[in-house]
């Protein structure tokens, strides 16, 4: 929220300078994003009263007649800016006189199609006080004598950029923010100008949908109300123009662009008060009839006062008047379903946008004020349906003082009253807000004390609640505290708690070491986090980088995978590339590749969840890309399908875990995998996911060049029994073998018959070449291995042949023969 100095000068007198406010702000919760000085307006500008306009002939521009002040006398200027056009007299302009340089430019006396253009009417934008740039800045007339320089009315200021949290909606206005460093630095506040009060009844009939009314709705549940005060009064014998210049300037420095006096009062009150307000066309309302209603009929149409159009249902709020002339009363607005007959005239969509129909505009004399607490909950939920941000809604969706609206209106009017309208002594007031008040909290001293760790005396929290607008009794260190209606956010004692830590100094916590309290529910409640860090850390070692990635997919992106298509999705999905929960890991992995330049190496591993049909289950990824060490005058290492394999079973390994692959054949090849190079991984014996590499149409859908290889395992893997041998002191004894058996036997099927004929004795086995040719007979295959025999003791050949020897007839009685050469 951007805010400047002087208006919260103006409302605590004795702020300290804007040098000082960082650590003040950091202290209240509050931390300054930044802070921008903002110079005043160029010497040389100066307040020109308009007298006259006319159409230069066959020409874009106008001539203005203007009176520049006692020292310069009667002027004119050609002017081509739209808003030129027209301008009634009495208006006031910028005017940068001649001799003056503005943005490296040096403006004198010139003529323009015949007519002497004596110096320049300038934008916001030119003169580096806003973005206004489509026309010339306008001033309402009577706001200082022609010829007064324009900075003394638009000083040099400093704009406070301040960082608010969801919670603090009290302080989205300058009186918020000036009340909580008031009572921080326990200093004077000035509340800002109230308006003239109601004395009497108002002009408008207001109806709200009757109390208790509720709405269903399949996907969110219920809604009840939905607006539970309202108030309306008019002001008439307005002449709409320039607002004045303090109020412009406090709009522009605030981040608002100024429009005419009506709109930039209701922004105003937002900023001062935190009360939006809306607006409309008294000539406009008809029947002085404003009814509060749900949906017309579900799928209506609403066109907003921009020319943008919403779909709106039965469970949005309007704000409709009394067109259709037979309404008369609450029931007959509403019936017996509470919904507001057709053919009235929608005035907005309540606390989010105005309407077509009703809204102000150049030529409107008499206005209808608004100013309503809406449910922010019913609020939220169709602004976010309808994609409508506006400054309301981030007010009105975090909390609004249920109580403001009677002093918002109030204020407004005497604004508007100020700028020459006539407000009606009356106002129309309706619902009753106080459910929306936040109730009293019981509490006690030592309960705040216990909570925060550190020793604040009763008194003092008496103090600062009190500060902070907080009815406080009870006797002793009990405390029975009523929240003030701006603070929405206070309901537990815990909230009040954090309140006085605040105001007491965050800084002023001790320092202490945690109690450490072990109570049987939590043994073991961290070791599926440990398991994880330790995937991560064996992973990392192995040269593998952690990819965190959306859990959200899209069915384009499942369809280009080849996954299956989300079943959960999400009601309000901010792109259309993340629309549902994903069903598999490996599409945010191939994702994340494409990010990789060509041929740079990708060695990736994600930890996450995915949610297919069956359930939510957490995986772990694996991807490979690209070779794994360059290639220079010495061999690299390329990055193929068995150094992929290899770094899992390090992988496994590392993590005590024994590993096999069985091959995977038709049918059994996960959709993601190239048909002849997939394989299923045996983690401690038990199926645990998949390995194999990238099918190709897959890859070229993700535009990733070159081999890809994936894993994709279950999480928790599963465990294996520990068991720890001393190494054996005694050598290995070796045989080689080479195994010839048709090519569609995996090496895994040959391992495990050695395996389970070579014994205690059996070390390992392990492949060293494999070779197809003449020498085996077609559509065979030879894989040679190293069978490693070790005992306790130094073996002799007598104790290792009769076990070789039963490995090479158990070869052959699967049908597959011993190559001897």
């Amino acid at each position: 929220m951007k805010l400047p100095y002087s208006w919260l000068k103006e409302l605590i007198p004795a702020l300290p300078p804007v040098t000082e406010l960082e650590p003040i702000f950091s202290q209240i919760g509050l931390p300054l994003e930044g802070v921008e000085d903002v110079p005043t307006v160029p010497q040389g500008v100066i307040l020109a009263e308009v007298l006259s306009t006319e159409p230069i002939e066959g020409t874009k521009l106008t001539k203005i007649t203007f009176d520049a002040g006692p020292e310069h006398g009667q002027r004119t200027i050609a002017s081509g800016a739209p808003n030129a056009v027209g301008l009634p007299a009495g208006t006031m302009l910028a005017l940068v006189t001649p001799g003056t340089t503005l943005g490296g430019m040096t403006y004198g006396v010139r003529e323009l199609q015949g007519v002497e253009s004596w110096g320049m009417a300038a934008s916001e934008k030119e003169l580096g006080i806003g973005e206004q740039n489509a026309g010339v800045m306008l001033i309402r007339a009577g706001e200082a004598p022609a010829g007064t320089p324009l900075h003394t009315l638009w000083p040099a200021d400093s704009v406070l950029d301040i960082e608010v949290t969801p919670n603090r909606a009290d302080v989205l206005s300058a009186l918020g923010l000036a009340r909580d460093l008031a009572a921080f630095l326990e200093l004077e506040l000035r509340e800002p100008p109230a308006g003239p009060a109601a004395t009497s009844p108002g002009e408008i009939t207001v109806s709200l949908p009757p109390k208790g009314l509720v709405l269903e709705r399949d996907t969110t549940g219920t809604y009840r109300d939905g607006c539970d005060h309202f108030v309306a009064r008019t002001v008439s014998g307005l002449q709409n123009g320039p607002s004045p210049l303090w109020m412009q300037r406090r709009l522009t420095l605030s981040g608002l662009r100024p429009r005419d006096l009506i709109v930039d009062a209701s922004n105003y009150v937002m900023l001062e008060l935190g009360q939006p307000t809306a607006m409309y066309d008294r000539a406009e309302v008809q029947g002085d009839q404003i009814l509060v209603s749900f949906g017309l009929r579900q799928g209506e149409e609403v066109r907003d006062l921009l020319g943008g159009t919403h779909t709106v249902g039965q469970e949005d709020l309007l704000i409709l008047d009394g067109r259709d002339r037979g309404i008369s009363s609450v029931a007959e607005a509403f019936g017996s379903a509470g919904k507001a007959k057709e053919g009235q005239g929608v005035l907005g969509i309540a606390g989010i946008v105005g309407g077509e129909h009703g809204h102000v505009t150049a030529g409107t004399t008499g206005v209808v004020i608004e100013a309503a607490h809406f449910d922010p909950v019913l609020l939220r939920r169709t602004a976010s349906r309808l994609g409508l941000k506006t400054d309301a809604v981030y007010r009105f969706e975090r909390g609004v003082d249920p109580l403001l609206p009677p002093r918002a209106a109030d204020r407004l009017v005497g604004l508007l009253a100020g700028a020459g309208g006539q407000p009606h002594p009356g106002a129309t007031v309706v619902g009753d807000p106080s459910p929306s008040v936040p109730g009293p909290i019981e509490t006690s001293g030592d309960q705040i004390r216990t909570l925060l760790g550190m020793h604040i005396e009763t008194a003092e929290m008496r103090g600062i609640l009190s500060r902070l607008g907080c009815q406080v009794s009870g006797e002793g260190d009990a405390l029975t505290v009523q929240p003030p209606s701006w603070r929405v956010d206070l309901h537990i004692w815990q909230d009040l708690a954090e309140e006085v830590a605040r105001l007491h100094g965050y800084a002023e916590l001790p320092e202490t070491l945690p109690t450490l309290r072990v109570h049987g529910s939590n043994v073991g409640a961290s070791a599926q986090s440990e398991r994880r860090d330790t995937l991560r850390r064996t992973l990392s070692g192995l040269g593998f980088q952690e990819a965190v990635t959306y859990t959200f997919t899209s069915d384009d992106e499942a369809g280009k995978a080849r996954t299956e298509v989300p079943g959960v999705r999400l009601q309000n999905p901010q792109t259309a590339d993340r629309t549902g929960l994903r069903t598999a890991l490996y599409p945010s992995l191939l994702r994340a590749a494409g990010a990789y330049a060509k041929g740079e190496r990708a060695l990736l591993f994600e930890i996450g969840r995915i949610f297919p049909a069956g359930g939510e289950t957490e995986r772990l990824g694996l991807l490979m890309r690209g070779d794994l060490a360059a290639k220079t005058y010495q061999d690299g290492v390329s990055g193929d399908f068995s150094v992929f394999r290899g770094l899992v079973q390090s992988f496994a390994a590392a993590s005590g875990a024994s590993f096999e692959l069985r091959q995977l054949r038709g049918d059994e090849v996960p959709a993601a995998l190239h048909p002849g190079i997939a394989g299923e991984v045996l983690w401690n014996g038990q199926p645990a996911g998949w390995l194999g590499a990238l099918h190709p149409e897959i890859a070229q859908e993700f535009g990733l060049k070159g081999d890809t290889f994936l894993a994709e395992l279950g999480l928790p893997l599963p465990a294996g029994e520990w068991a720890f041998r001393d190494p054996s002191r005694a050598p290995a004894a070796w045989r080689d073998l080479a195994v010839i058996a048709p090519q569609d036997v995996s090496y895994g099927e040959i391992a495990a018959v050695l395996k389970r004929e070579g014994g205690e004795l059996l070390e390992s086995v392990e492949p060293f070449d494999v070779y197809q040719g003449e020498q085996v007979g077609e559509g065979n295959r030879s894989v040679a291995v190293r069978l490693t025999y070790r005992g306790a003791r130094t073996l002799t050949d007598e104790e290792v042949d009769p076990v070789f020897a039963a490995q090479i007839d158990a070869v052959k009685a699967q049908g597959w023969t011993v190559r001897e050469k």
